[in-house]
C-alpha cells in the first residue's frame, strides 16, 4: 500500500510539475513538486524508499524534460539517499527541522544538478543564488504543508464528521 502511495505521489507530481512549467522565477521552475516528493518520502520512510523515489522521479522528470537523461535522476537519488540518513539521525517531526531539511535539500539538489551538467557540458559551474533560495522557500512551505495535511487531515475531516452527525441528531 505505501509503494502504490508514493508512485501515485511521484505520478501527481510529475503531472503538476509539467502542467506548472510556464510558472518560472528567472528562468528556471519556481517549484519542484518531485524533489518534495521525493525528500518527503525520505523523511516519512527512510534512505532507501527516498533513493528509490529520488531516482524514479528524477529520471521520469528528465525524460520528460528533454536533455541529458540522468543528471536530475542522479541529483534526486542523491538528495533522497542523504535526507533519508539524516531524518534517521535527527529529530525532524516538527515544522522548523521540516522546513530546513527541504530547504537544504533544494540547495543540496541544485548545486549536484549544476555541477553535472557544468561536467557534462564542458561549461562553468553556476548558481543563480536568489532563484535557488526562491525555489527552495517554496519547496519548504509545500513540503510542511504536505506533512501537515497528511497527518492532521484524516483527524479533521473525521472530527467534522462526528461533529455534524451529533448535530444532525438533536431536533430543537
Amino acid at each position: 500500500m505505501r509503494t502504490a502511495g508514493v508512485l501515485l505521489a511521484l505520478i501527481a507530481a510529475v503531472a503538476l510539475q509539467t502542467a506548472l512549467a510556464r510558472l518560472t522565477i528567472g528562468g528556471t521552475t519556481a517549484v519542484d513538486l518531485v524533489l518534495v516528493v521525493v525528500v518527503y518520502v525520505a523523511l516519512a520512510f527512510g534512505a532507501v524508499p527516498g533513493l528509490v523515489a529520488g531516482s524514479l522521479g528524477g529520471i521520469i522528470q528528465d525524460a520528460l524534460a528533454g536533455g541529458v537523461v540522468g543528471i536530475g535522476g542522479f541529483a534526486k537519488t542523491l538528495v533522497g539517499f542523504v535526507v533519508g540518513l539524516l531524518g534517521a539521525q535527527f529529530i525532524v517531526s516538527q515544522p522548523l527541522p521540516r522546513f530546513i531539511m527541504f530547504v537544504g535539500a533544494t540547495v543540496v539538489h541544485e548545486a549536484c544538478f549544476e555541477a553535472l551538467y557544468a561536467v557534462v557540458q564542458s561549461r562553468p559551474f553556476r548558481v543563480n543564488y536568489s532563484v535557488t533560495l526562491t525555489q527552495a522557500a517554496v519547496n519548504a512551505v509545500i513540503g510542511v504543508l504536505a506533512f501537515w495535511f497528511v497527518e492532521k487531515g484524516p483527524g479533521l475531516f473525521q472530527r467534522r464528521r462526528t461533529r455534524g452527525a451529533t448535530l444532525s441528531r438533536r431536533h430543537y
